[in-house]
């Protein structure tokens, strides 16, 4: 593995598409190894805008503009973050050799779409997975939800926390949940899946990585389970690790391996599961940091941001768990633009925490606008500091203050 000079002729570069606060711990890594970073998002000044050497706003749904810009910026490796891409494209660019994606452009455009890693896990796979079907107009949403059975939850095919996600529990929620889905999705694709609720004891996140050991040779690592708790399909605080019975740990990490090992090639991955008793089943896969993965800046020696960088550049990993830690969402609670962030010496004077405030240009109240972190003896100690800190952070409208 050679490194160069980032900003001159000899620089390694790698492009984020889509940089929010996932990916703005990206960056930072990278830079940690001077690369040279190029953030791609949607709108101005993104959280892993502030960080990045170059910095770009594009439709990433334009194939046009998206080929473009890798055309123009050369870069060495493209690390999508979020799931609305031109991913058709993706697949052109790796083929013509522009650049690597990561962890592959086939991995990204299958896990993209719900119904491809279904079908791969389910049908190809054989994993165990909650009952689904798929449909493309409310009249096939109604006949798909009647042979799922109810309550069952309707999801755009393209989506990411939450969004566009309803629980139904009779035919007449289905036209609301139809909308829902098409107004929700991160692309309108005029198709949802629908998913039989599986009655489970907890989710939890295993972060699977995909790296080079140290013969050279692609191997599959875990890490320790994360549990999360959930609001409306998003997660609001998540903990590791999640106690669970040694037969589901074992059974959870085959299916993770099945799974990261059949997308191929290297980097993290979010492999979503839910347990009940020693039963494990497959939910969704992200093929690179998840959300509820943030935990693991305070809990483990390697974050999950450190793990993706070093899968990608061919380094050693490590996925200890160090201490028993845990995050909370600190949410805009209003809409405004440059927030004003007040009890930030009261969060920290809670017991091991620490912040991490993304700087979003654009507030909602119920957009992700930091998190806390905390460690603890135990997960319970963890969990109780991390909401304490995330409590004593208070979001401020800027045109109220003085």
């Amino acid at each position: 593995m050679q490194i160069g000079t980032a900003l001159t002729a000899s620089a390694t570069k790698v492009m984020l598409l889509g940089a929010g606060e996932l990916g703005k711990e990206v960056a930072i890594c990278l830079q940690r190894y001077g690369i040279e970073v190029i953030a791609v998002d949607r709108y101005e000044n993104a959280p892993a805008h502030h960080v990045a050497q170059v910095r770009h706003v594009i439709d990433m749904t334009d194939g046009v503009q998206l080929r473009a810009l890798v055309e123009r910026e050369q870069p060495d490796w493209i690390v999508p973050e979020i799931e609305a891409l031109a991913t058709d494209t993706l697949l052109e660019i790796e083929r013509d050799g522009l650049a690597q994606v990561v962890p592959s452009a086939q991995a990204v455009q299958l896990t993209m779409d719900r119904e491809g890693i279904r079908r791969l896990a389910a049908e190809t796979l054989g994993l165990p997975t909650s009952g689904y079907g798929f449909a493309g107009s409310l009249e096939a949403l109604i006949e798909t939800a009647e042979k799922v059975g109810y309550p069952c939850f309707v999801k755009p095919t393209m989506s990411s926390s939450g969004k566009g996600q309803s629980q139904v529990h009779g035919r007449e929620e289905l036209a609301a949940a139809w909308e829902k889905a098409r107004a929700g999705g991160r692309v309108d694709r005029k198709r949802v899946i629908v998913e039989s609720k599986v009655d489970f004891d907890f989710e939890i996140t295993l972060l699977t990585v995909r790296a080079l050991n140290l013969q050279g040779q692609t191997e599959t690592y875990f890490c320790q389970p994360v549990g999360h708790r959930q609001e409306n399909g998003d997660y609001v605080e998540s903990w590791q690790p999640q106690a669970m019975t040694p037969k589901a740990l074992v059974e959870a990490q085959r299916i993770a391996a099945a799974v990261v090992e059949s997308l191929g090639g290297r980097g993290l991955f979010g492999v979503e599961l839910f347990v009940r008793g020693d039963r494990v089943w497959f939910s969704e896969v992200s093929p690179r940091p998840h959300d509820t993965g943030m935990v693991t800046m305070a809990g483990q020696g390697q974050s999950e941001f450190e793990l993706h960088v070093r899968a990608l550049l061919g380094l050693p990993v490590d996925t200890r768990l160090l201490r028993p830690a845990a995050s909370a969402v600190i949410y805009g609670g209003m809409e405004g633009s440059g927030l004003i962030y007040e009890g930030i010496e009261a969060a920290l004077a809670v017991p091991e925490s620490r912040l991490r405030l993304f700087s979003k240009p654009l507030a909602f109240h119920r957009r992700r606008m930091g998190v806390a972190l905390a460690e603890g003896k135990d997960v319970e100690e963890a969990r109780v500091r991390a909401r304490a800190c995330a409590a004593k952070v208070q979001p401020k409208s800027h045109s109220a203050m003085p």
